[in-house]
């Protein structure tokens, strides 16, 4: 009885997220393995790098500003919601990540909030940042915890991280939207004179990304979901395809951009590559240049503001 009331939960929990009750069946036929990656980092502090950014899967990433070390949405399990099978494994083992500063969740949504993943962080970050009403959700951990409301910011040692508004939805589980309806953000990251948009999950709202580079008028980059892009009538509604993701791009007026948020899970009826070929020629259509969208492989680590001797 407890698989089909596992499936279930995972359906209505994950919906909003983009893991539509028909990708059931596609998950379901994958093998039990993640594919594993030809090399893996087991090191990824860059003394060469300013600024860099390694793409672990899905939403996370780790971001190196100067000496410190920030990890997005920490998701390392090889399932979400105990049937969403990871299509390819973690670029990097939780075990071999740096000391961080600190690690952000931009929503309580499985894909995004994993219970499993920040257990394996407890020896590796002090503090955790979540949305507001997110905390309710979490078992208790040795790591602080801090809720920020949008525009609302903590700071620890020098590491400045500010909650940004983000078009989404919340709750964690369908039925909860009643009592956590604003868990959802997005983060500015502001180190040195560095400055990282991490957009988390969002759907393309023109005057939210106007609002954040009011704010913050010098972005070095941009980490912003391109995926799922269909079935879109459903969709555009809390998610941003490839050509809204690069047009967010352009509102925010980052320098370099790293899509995240593809090829990692099923969470739509797109086909892995597709994601990431429609962004490319969206790219051109746009004309943007090549150099300035960092479209990464999982366990691709990119330095975007080399250090100068």
């Amino acid at each position: 009885m407890r698989a089909p009331l596992t499936i279930l939960l995972f359906a209505i929990a994950l919906c909003g997220c983009g893991f539509a009750v028909r990708a059931l069946g596609r998950t379901l036929a994958l093998p039990d393995a993640p594919r594993k990656l030809p090399a893996k980092l087991r090191d990824a502090r860059r003394p060469d790098a300013r600024l860099s950014v390694l793409w672990i899967g899905h939403a996370t990433a780790l971001v190196q500003l100067d000496d410190k070390f920030v990890l997005t949405d920490p998701v390392f399990t090889t399932s979400v919601g105990a049937i969403s099978t990871r299509l390819v494994e973690p670029g990097i083992d939780p075990a071999d990540l740096p000391p961080l500063t600190a690690a952000v969740v931009s929503h309580t949504h499985m894909d995004h909030l994993s219970f499993d993943s920040l257990a394996m962080l407890e020896p590796k970050t002090r503090l955790v940042v979540l949305p507001q009403d997110a905390r309710a959700n979490l078992p208790r951990y040795a790591f602080e915890t801090r809720e920020l409301a949008p525009w609302q910011s903590a700071e620890l040692d020098g590491l400045r991280i500010t909650a940004v508004p983000v078009r989404h939805v919340g709750g964690r589980f369908g039925v909860d939207l009643a009592w956590s309806p604003r868990s959802f953000t997005g983060y500015v990251l502001e180190y040195h004179g560095l400055s990282v948009y991490f957009g988390g999950d969002t759907a393309f709202d023109a005057a939210l990304f106007r609002a954040a580079r009011e704010r913050f008028a010098r972005l070095d980059l941009a980490l912003l979901p391109i995926c799922p892009i269909a079935p879109r009538e459903h969709m555009r509604r809390v998610h941003m395809d490839p050509g809204e993701a690069l047009r967010a791009f352009n509102l925010l007026g980052a320098t370099y951009m790293v899509p995240i948020h593809f090829d990692t899970f099923i969470n739509s009826d797109d086909q892995p590559g597709e994601c990431g070929r429609v962004l490319e020629r969206e790219r051109r259509v746009q004309q943007l240049p090549e150099r300035s969208v960092a479209l990464l492989e999982i366990g691709e680590q990119r330095v975007l503001v080399p250090r100068v001797p």
